[in-house]
């Protein structure tokens, strides 16, 4: 069974993996993108976050 860590109410069952692996990847819908991202084998860019500072993908 997984719960929402703030609420603590039921979101559903999911298997043991993949309840795992939202705990694992912190409950983060975006963490769980680059996660799919980097399997489906999409580059993934630097981000510009100021004038000649990047932001490498995590």
């Amino acid at each position: 069974m997984d719960q929402c860590p703030a609420t603590g109410r039921v979101r559903g069952v999911p298997c043991f993996n993949c309840n795992s692996a939202i705990g694992k990847l912190g409950d983060d819908p975006d963490t769980v993108r680059r996660a799919a991202a980097y399997l489906e084998g999409i580059s993934w860019k630097p981000t510009l976050v100021a004038p000649g500072v990047y932001q490498r993908p995590s």
